[in-house]
């Protein structure tokens, strides 16, 4: 749990990245044959197949967070904020912000309760304790980002709760697939990509730096299991999700029969990962190029984008098993 605590913990809002790629980084280096970085800090792992016949497999797990950026500081010194990804404002009022630098405030809004329902980020303001602007100035200037305060918490049932879990959970998957798979039969690029909140931003990219044969979508997907909304697939506790479709893509057809295989033969806890909304970097990927056969391992989550999320380590660790499974399957 000490990497997945650090995972969460690390600032990383959408193009803040540096911290996280540096984790990530350090977490990986001594396990594969090169990392690589790109113009759009994308963090690239390459781990060499050793397999006759291996296909160059690009794993993709995004590594940025949801955020705030500071607009302007007023008078009395509340910061107004614009977001950076999306951000439901109902359930962040009264949560706690944390900015780059360590400032720590209160997340607030400035109209009556009704108005929350037009989830305008416009509305809220950041309370971090300032006399005034000016003292306010000293910790937190216009540009700077927060992110929210969650610390990794323990829950009943293998469960955990932190900010950041969307997904850091899913490098989380990823990284421990790669150092745990020492000798992958294929030749296995895990990219830990930038900027997928504001628009897959970092898989456009890498899958051109890359030019995978085929991909897999490291992501969490909606769990629908609680009384907000049960009208879906994934639950907390099914085990790893296989993602057959959502809004941006429709997963390879022979590769969620491979996934379905490897979870059959090596007893893997399964299901399915359908979709009305929402979409991953397997969106970007799978039309790059000439075209990528690509495929999802979601991670079941509750509170998806909200100040904290929550999965079970029984699915995660299902995706690992999954996840390692693909890396020495020949395709």
């Amino acid at each position: 749990m000490e990497i997945l605590e650090k995972l969460t913990a690390t600032f990383g809002v959408s193009g803040r990245e540096s911290e996280i790629n540096q984790v990530i980084t350090d977490l990986v280096k001594d396990h594969v044959d090169r990392v690589m970085t790109d113009g759009i800090d994308n963090v690239i792992a390459v781990k060499n197949g050793y397999g006759k016949d291996k296909k160059k497999i690009m794993v993709s797990a995004h590594k940025d967070e949801i955020g705030f950026m500071v607009m302007y500081i007023d008078s009395d010194g509340y910061i107004y904020l614009r977001p950076v990804g999306g951000i439901p404002v109902s359930v962040s009022i009264g949560n706690r912000i944390i900015f780059r630098n360590g400032t720590v405030g209160v997340l607030c809004f400035k109209k009556d309760v009704e108005s929350i329902k037009n989830n305008n980020v416009g509305d809220m303001f950041a309370d971090i304790g300032a006399k005034n602007k000016e003292d306010a100035m000293n910790y937190v200037k216009p540009g700077d980002m927060g992110s929210y305060y969650g610390p990794l918490c323990m829950l009943k049932n293998d469960r955990v709760v932190a900010k950041a879990l969307d997904n850091r959970i899913g490098c989380y998957v990823a990284i421990k697939a790669l150092t745990e798979n020492t000798e992958p039969y294929n030749d296995m690029y895990y990219v830990f990509t930038s900027q997928e909140e504001l628009g897959l931003k970092g898989a456009i990219v890498a899958s051109r730096v890359v030019q995978p044969e085929i991909a897999v979508a490291v992501d969490v997907t909606s769990s629908f299991d609680t009384p907000i909304t049960k009208e879906g697939n994934a639950v907390l506790g099914g085990g790893a999700a296989i993602k057959v479709m959502d809004r941006s893509v429709i997963c390879d057809e022979s590769l969620i029969g491979i996934m379905q295989d490897i979870c059959k033969k090596n007893d893997i806890a399964n299901q399915s990962d359908i979709l009305a909304a929402g979409g991953t970097d397997a969106g970007a990927i799978y039309t790059s190029n000439q075209g990528v056969r690509t495929g999802g391992i979601s991670i079941p989550m509750r509170y998806v984008h909200g100040p904290v999320g929550m999965v079970d380590m029984n699915d995660v660790k299902a995706c690992i098993e999954l996840l390692k499974g693909f890396a020495n399957q020949k395709i």
